[in-house]
């Protein structure tokens, strides 16, 4: 429950963008900092929240991680002005980031504990459909709560959902050991507080400038630069690096991981959020009905990734996820206004088989590929690797329908996710180490 209030969070406000801008008076693109603060801030925040798990014990991340998005929920539920509504959504994407790095590492030290050597397929199944999948019912979620109780409740939907996992997890989640006693400056050093701010301010930057185009910002460009190269020097010297760099440059199999799933998310959210607008402006569709459009994509993904994650299949998922994203693309580019909607649903399910086995493969993937001393850490930056798409899709749509959405436009967004998926399948063909895994 808690892993997915972070996918659901991020889609979920995408309907009540017009209605907030109402209520608040200001203008509908002021509202855009509710979706850009949430992503900023988990970007940060998940490979924090795994390295904290590592650090000062997975269940106590995980209440704090739930709190803090029960915090947000009453904020941004009774808030009266952007900047509170903001706070709020800074606070749910800090809070939702425990959720799944701390999940991680509860189950790889639950699985230890109980003697299983293979990953736990069913579980991390369960985990990957709660944390991934589930972003594909946001929006039609998001519709129909602000139909019937309006704006706000796209923050007090966390209430009954985060009260429900808070104790859950006080009843069943077994306690960490009790913490050592350590000095300061000592816990600051196995934190790395120091590569962790290094690393917020070199996201935050870059975030900047991903978000400003098309009219770029060079200097939040810069600056991303700079620190970055700062960052990486830092963590080559560090003791106990919140990064480890040689990890990503030895480890090439999981560096791949990283990007295989950050350009399969970039053309699955380019397909959630592209085609959702292009279904409003063709098809005249109504937001909650373009969000329907799209739920039986989350549906089938769910259903599709079951059998693959029981039994920890890697290689052979990923090439089909990869051959139906390039099918899928390819369909859209013969996409028109005049196209049935029952056919666009077809389309999307072959996006629902590519989020379906990818996003277990690739989970899988990381699970074996990451060492267990810092699986909570690599299990963050796979989410923050999983933003950048996110972000890089709403950079898409966003050049691309700046002026208006046209079946023209919808086909240069095709033509982007082709190529996206053609990378995405040569990766996956090519990659050595996937063989070395179940088929």
């Amino acid at each position: 429950m808690s892993s997915a209030l972070n996918p659901i969070n991020s889609s979920l406000i995408a309907t009540g963008l017009v209605p907030i801008a109402h209520a608040m008076g200001v203008p509908v693109g002021q509202t855009a900092v509710l979706v850009s603060a949430l992503y900023l801030a988990s970007s940060i925040a998940q490979p924090t929240a795994g390295k904290l798990a590592e650090e000062l014990g997975p269940r106590r991340v995980f209440l704090v991680g739930i709190t803090l998005v029960l915090v947000g929920g009453v904020v941004g539920g009774l808030g009266q002005d952007m900047t509170t509504l903001t706070v709020a959504r800074v606070l749910i994407g800090i809070g939702t980031s425990a959720g799944y790095p701390a999940a991680m590492v509860l189950i790889r030290r639950r699985a230890a504990w109980a003697g299983i050597s293979e990953p736990p397929g069913n579980v991390l199944g369960g985990l990957s459909i709660a944390g991934t999948v589930t972003v594909a019912i946001g929006p039609p979620i998001g519709g129909l709560l602000i139909a019937v109780f309006g704006w706000r409740s796209a923050f007090l939907a966390n209430l009954p959902v985060t009260v429900i996992a808070l104790l859950a997890t006080m009843a069943w989640v077994p306690r960490d050991e009790p913490l050592e006693r350590r000095p300061l400056r000592e816990l600051a050093g196995r934190i790395d507080v120091t590569g962790i701010v290094l690393f917020a301010g070199t996201m935050s930057a870059l975030l900047v400038f991903l978000l400003s185009l098309p009219h770029a910002q060079w200097i939040p460009l810069a600056l991303a630069v700079v620190l970055g190269i700062v960052l990486v020097s830092w963590e080559l010297r560090a003791g106990a690096p919140f990064i480890d760099m040689r990890l990503l440059g030895s480890n090439l199999a999981l560096t791949r991981t990283y990007l295989r799933g950050a350009l399969t998310l970039l053309a699955f959210y380019t397909v959630l959020y592209g085609v959702t607008q292009w279904l409003e402006a063709a098809h005249g569709l109504s937001s909650q009905a373009a969000g329907l459009v799209l739920l039986p994509m989350g549906v089938v993904a769910a259903l599709v990734s079951r059998p693959i994650s029981a039994r920890n299949l890697v290689r052979g998922p990923l090439i089909v996820g990869a051959g139906s994203l390039v099918l899928a693309s390819g369909a859209v580019l013969l996409f028109t206004s005049a196209t049935p909607v029952v056919v666009i649903v077809g389309v999307t399910l072959l996006f629902a088989i590519t989020l379906g086995t990818t996003t277990v493969a690739n989970q899988t993937a990381l699970y074996t590929q990451a060492p267990a001393e810092q699986l909570g850490t690599a299990a963050g930056l796979f989410r923050t690797f999983s933003y950048f798409g996110s972000i890089a899709s709403a950079t898409v749509t966003g050049i691309v329908f700046r002026d208006d959405v046209t079946d023209s436009g919808l086909h240069v967004v095709a033509a982007i996710l082709a190529g996206v998926s053609i990378i995405v399948l040569a990766l996956t063909m090519l990659d050595r180490a996937l063989k070395t895994r179940n088929a």
